[in-house]
């Protein structure tokens, strides 16, 4: 635990020591404000209130875009530099290394979404808010980030290079993310049931965006989590027996 928390704190320092995750941060806050500042009139004029999902909804969308941009460095990077052997020759397990990157990755992605909790205030004194369904919104895109985050770490270990690793995972979690709505124009039943059951966003939509607790679409986060995790464990397995 304590070689663990060491990785992790100086992984969750090494965003803040660069400028690229505050240039991620900027362009993230900068379009979730254009876009509330935009929902937040038009609600205003026409006298409607605010979905609270409205927010985390975009951020599910979002993510698909940005989550590779600082997921693409944390093995990548170290692997171009011949850091990563330094890791993986040191008296500590596969597990702590990937298990820290993938907190400090989350804890970065956390701060982004508490940052967000600020729209809600503003929405507070428009008008009375569902707590629940506020919350519910946030556990959702909260696991929802925990997800993409996992994927991209994944795919960062698999190279050195890191445009590759972030293409990679901007093109998967880009296909995840429309699976709901290709399986609905898929002839094949089949195929259209798996595409659906394996789309990231319908998982949230149908769930958490509308204030609903479902238990399958939690554990279906926790899972691909899981298997990313141990599948990313795996492959610097093999990269220290090279």
């Amino acid at each position: 635990m304590t070689v663990t928390w060491t990785i992790f704190r100086r992984e969750f320092a090494s965003f803040f020591v660069t400028p690229t995750a505050y240039i991620i941060a900027a362009g993230f806050m900068l379009f979730t404000g254009v876009f509330f500042s935009q929902e937040f009139q038009v609600a205003a004029v026409r006298r409607i209130p605010i979905n609270p999902a409205t927010i985390p909804s975009l951020v599910s969308y979002m993510l698909v875009f940005f989550a590779p941009l600082f997921t693409m460095r944390l093995f990548a990077e170290e692997k171009r530099e011949g850091t990563v052997e330094l890791l993986l020759t040191a008296p500590v397990s596969e597990a702590s290394i990937v298990v820290a990157k993938f907190m400090a990755a989350w804890a970065y992605v956390t701060i982004l979404l508490g940052i967000t909790l600020v729209y809600q205030a503003i929405l507070a004194t428009y008008a009375p808010q569902d707590i629940g369904h506020t919350i519910l919104a946030y556990i959702g895109i909260w696991l929802y980030s925990g997800t993409v985050i996992s994927i991209g770490m994944m795919f960062s270990a698999l190279t050195e290079n890191q445009i590759v690793s972030a293409f990679s995972s901007l093109l998967t979690l880009l296909i995840l993310y429309v699976g709901d709505g290709v399986g609905g124009i898929i002839g094949n039943i089949q195929l259209s049931e798996i595409m659906r059951s394996l789309s990231l966003e319908a998982h949230y939509s149908t769930s958490f965006a509308a204030g609903l607790f479902r238990a399958e679409d939690a554990a279906f986060y926790a899972g691909v989590i899981v298997i990313m995790l141990f599948l990313t464990m795996r492959i610097l397995e093999s990269n220290r027996w090279r």
